[in-house]
This record gives structure tokens, C-alpha cells and sequence, in this order.
């Protein structure tokens, strides 16, 4: 090859070239906390994922196995910190199911309200944490503005912030404070409204769109191969909601809209995400009107040792990223003889083996935010 011709089209023109294994994680600004993924790349493109997953394992399932059922409350609300409520609400069902116990009215709605509440919390966060990640900043300050008001409502009621320690088997540990409920209610307008700039920032935004529509597609069935839930199995058309469809406590007495799309790409992800906060807002809304009705006590008197019959159970809720179970077996004594989790975050990151496959690495970003995990509901 002569000097003009290597000028023109490179010394490599021509030749073979081979993949490179690229590692991104545990600890890169790139992935949600410590999640590792292994990929293979030719050029730009990704042609193989695999999610490597255990970096932040803390072994809360073994830990349930010597902590009696006030303690694992603590452990309940930590593997999804984002939803800590609703974790550790699935475990007092678990216990309540098995033990049979009927929970109070009263803490049953307020139990639904702080469930709802919770679930807004959650979508809060990856409201404005995922446009952060592919460049867009304000949206984090929008969503952590409407967050602070609810965590103030909920503060109030339990005295925490993010770890509530709310719930006890047999109800809720404590009433909420005197003019609690037209309190939630105000926060919950002011989050309504304030949703709105939000809604007006990023639904039509046409960068955020050209990031994400078309980008990171899940079709139905490979959603329900890998047992997704929650939002992402949602925005790609599988209708599945368990408030709707297996109700548990009150949501048999309202009408629980599902949000839904068909898409199924990084877009309808976000704008399902989007959609679910009016859809908790408004349950929440009941869920407080009819709390504020009903009279008499939020708990059922149980001894502080709890002691379940021997047997086994197994609860699922609709959790704020999916469907979360807890199977609960129990030899009679004061602490579970197993306790195994179901976790969303779970089922949803395993998709990320084929949502990667073929796209470019710019895109893996908006994939790998857009499906909505917690590393700590994963490794548990």
C-alpha cells in the first residue's frame, strides 16, 4: 500500500477486527449503585450483556431466620429503601395471613393512603433521576421538591423519613397525629400541581424523546418470559396489577386505573411512570377520606413476643417497581423459620440480557435507567 493510499483510508483498512469485553460497574457513575454489567462491544454496538449481580448482598432472608417479627420489620424496609413502606407492609400481611389475624378498619386505609403515598415517593425519585442521567438536570430539582412534602407527611405519622418502622403485625404502631388527614391532603395537592411543570418539561421534550422512543424496545412476551412487573411490564402492554386483579386489604372497594402502553421502549416506561403518579394521588385521596371516617383503634393487640402457628404462607403485593411476594413458613416459634423474598427489582434487571443486545453504548444508559431497580431489592 502506497503512502498516499495509507493517508486516505488507514493503516487498518480492511483487516478484522475483534470484540472487546468492557466492564461497567460496580462502582461507575453509570449504573444504579453496585450493579456490574459485562459487556461485549464491536465498535459501538453491545453485542452481549450479562448483569453481574451481588455486590451489595446483606443476606436479609438468613437474617429474618433469627429476628422475631418486630425485628425483621427492620431488615423488611431496607432492600428497597425506596419503598420501604410497602416492604415491610408484605411482611405483617405475611404474618397476619398465616396467624390469621383481622386487622382494624381504620389502619387498613390509613395502611393503603401511606402505601399509595409511598408508591408517589418512589416514582419521585426515578422521575427525576432518570432524565438526569441522559443530561437533563432540572427535572432532578422538580422531583425532589415534590418528594420533600410528602417525606414531611410521613415523618409526621411514623417519625422517620425513609426507614418508617409504620407497620406491626396486627396494624399500624401508632394512630396518625390529630388533623393528620387534611395535612396529607394538602401535600398531595401541592404534589398534583407541582407534577405539572414536570408533565409540561418532559412529555413533549423533543431531546428527551430522540433519547428514548424507539430506544431499549421489551416486547410482551420476553417481559412475561423474565416475570417483569410493575411499570416496565406495564409500558410494553402486559395488564397486570395486583390491587386490581388478586386485591388485598380494601383495594376490592375502589377502582384501581392501570396505566398502560404498548410501545415498550425507554419512552413508554418513563411516561407510565409518569402517568401512575396521578393514578396514586387519587387512590390515596380515598384512601384518606374514608381513614378519616372510620373510628376506633390502628392495631390489633398482639404480645410483643409474636408467635405464629406452625405453617406456611405465601402474600404478594403491587409493589411501587412490581410485584413483590413473601413465602413465610413458620415452626411455631418467635422468629420464621424461612422467609424468602420475590423481589421486582430481581426479575426486571434479568432483562437487561437481551434489552442490551445490539444497541449502541449511548443508548445503554437510557436502557439500564429505564428499567426501575433498586441494586438492594436485587441482592437483598
Amino acid at each position: 500500500m502506497s503512502q498516499r493510499e495509507q493517508l486516505i483510508v488507514g493503516v487498518g483498512a480492511g483487516t478484522e477486527t475483534t470484540d472487546m469485553v468492557l466492564n461497567i460497574g460496580p462502582q461507575h457513575p453509570s449504573t444504579h449503585g453496585v450493579l456490574r454489567l459485562r459487556l461485549r462491544v464491536d465498535g459501538e454496538r453491545v453485542t452481549e450483556c450479562e448483569p453481574i449481580i451481588g455486590y451489595m448482598h446483606r443476606g436479609a432472608e438468613k437474617l429474618y431466620e433469627v429476628r422475631d417479627f418486630r425485628q425483621i420489620m427492620l431488615l423488611a424496609n431496607r432492600h428497597d429503601w425506596l419503598s420501604a413502606f410497602s416492604s415491610e407492609l408484605g411482611v405483617a400481611l405475611a404474618a397476619e395471613h398465616l396467624a390469621g389475624i383481622e386487622v382494624p378498619e381504620r389502619a387498613t386505609w390509613l395502611r393503603m393512603a401511606l402505601a399509595e403515598m409511598n408508591r408517589v415517593l418512589n416514582h419521585l425519585m426515578f422521575l427525576g433521576s432518570y432524565p438526569l442521567e441522559i443530561g437533563a438536570i432540572t427535572p432532578m430539582f422538580y422531583a425532589f421538591t415534590e418528594r420533600e412534602r410528602l417525606q414531611q407527611v410521613f415523618e409526621e405519622a411514623s417519625g422517620g423519613r425513609i426507614h418508617y418502622m409504620y407497620n406491626c403485625v396486627g396494624g399500624l404502631k401508632a394512630d396518625v397525629p390529630s388533623g393528620w388527614e387534611g395535612r396529607a391532603h394538602r401535600a398531595l395537592d401541592e404534589v398534583e400541581h407541582g407534577m405539572i411543570r414536570l408533565d409540561k418539561l418532559l412529555r413533549h421534550n423533543e431531546i428527551f424523546a430522540a433519547r428514548t422512543k424507539g430506544v431499549g424496545v421489551l416486547d410482551p412476551a420476553t417481559a412475561a418470559a423474565y416475570g417483569v412487573t410493575g411499570p416496565v411490564a406495564r409500558a410494553s402492554g402486559l395488564d397486570f396489577d395486583l390491587r386490581r386483579d388478586e386485591p388485598y386489604l380494601a383495594y376490592d372497594q375502589l377502582d384501581v386505573p392501570v396505566v398502560l402502553r404498548t410501545e415498550g421502549d425507554c419512552y413508554a416506561r418513563f411516561i407510565c411512570l409518569l402517568d401512575q403518579v396521578a393514578v396514586s394521588i387519587s387512590l390515596a385521596r380515598q384512601c384518606l377520606e374514608q381513614a378519616a371516617l372510620t373510628g376506633g383503634p390502628v392495631n390489633s393487640k398482639q404480645p410483643k413476643i409474636f408467635k405464629p402457628p406452625a405453617g406456611e404462607t405465601y402474600v404478594w403485593t403491587e409493589n411501587p417497581l412490581g410485584a413483590n411476594g413473601y413465602y413465610l413458613v413458620s415452626r411455631g416459634e418467635k422468629t420464621p423459620w424461612r422467609l424468602k423474598l420475590r423481589t421486582a427489582s430481581y426479575a426486571n434487571v434479568q432483562a437487561l440480557a437481551t434489552l442490551m443486545t445490539g444497541c449502541l453504548i449511548p443508548d445503554m444508559i437510557a436502557i439500564l435507567g429505564s428499567m426501575f431497580f433498586v441494586v438492594g431489592d436485587i441482592d437483598k
